[in-house]
């Protein structure tokens, strides 16, 4: 799966061990959400394009360089929220989208209940945020939605991915990087990662 990136940064592994200890509290939980995503994001955004540009300092002129595009961040609700905080860190300039798609529980597809996007993304590079690629219907149905609106340039970033939804949705949309903390060996009978860490909304909002 030559569009797949799985990180190797120290900092993304000890985080993401973190998230998945069911002693972590609901506030870490959500503090160390948005410090993975950082860190995806910045392995997303190392081939945004750019452009030159001048800009006046205190003292002189400077030649610069400026993302030549906007970007667009897209949460996959709910537990995609969790990851909206660490990208806006990174780029507070960024469009926010949000689509809601749940999994059905006993089929397992995904089903599309809310869509709210920026009215022109063709020109934007779009990052679509999910925590966990389980099955990877969602990730899919999310990629699909976006393209169908005019979008190009489109990447994906999840904290933890089942080998299974990992290679359906590399295959699904073969042309889009996907960054990755970490790659589980399974899926379980309710379609949940294992080992996984839960069910993120649950544990990032103190729901069950």
């Amino acid at each position: 799966m030559k569009n797949v990136h799985v990180s190797k940064h120290p900092l993304v592994m000890d985080k993401i061990s973190r998230l998945r200890d069911k002693r972590t509290s609901v506030a870490d939980f959500r503090r160390l959400m948005g410090e993975v995503s950082m860190f995806l994001a910045h392995d997303a955004l190392l081939h945004a394009k750019v452009k030159s540009a001048r800009v006046r300092t205190p003292v002189g002129t400077a030649n610069v360089m400026r993302l030549s595009h906007d970007l667009v961040f897209v949460a996959i609700l709910r537990a995609g929220l969790g990851m909206v905080d660490g990208l806006v860190k990174m780029y507070p300039e960024a469009k926010l989208a949000h689509i809601g798609i749940y999994r059905d529980e006993e089929t397992l597809k995904p089903v599309k209940y809310y869509v709210r996007l920026p009215e022109n993304v063709a020109g934007s590079l779009v990052v679509i945020a999910d925590p966990m690629l389980a099955t990877g219907g969602s990730a899919v149905e999310a990629v699909e939605i976006m393209k169908s609106r005019g979008a190009k340039n489109i990447c994906f970033i999840c904290m933890i991915a089942a080998k299974e939804g990992l290679r359906r949705l590399a295959a699904a949309h073969p042309e889009m990087p996907i960054y990755v903390g970490t790659v589980d060996e399974k899926l379980n009978g309710k379609g949940y990662i294992v080992p996984g860490l839960g069910d993120a909304g649950d544990r990032m909002f103190g729901t069950n």
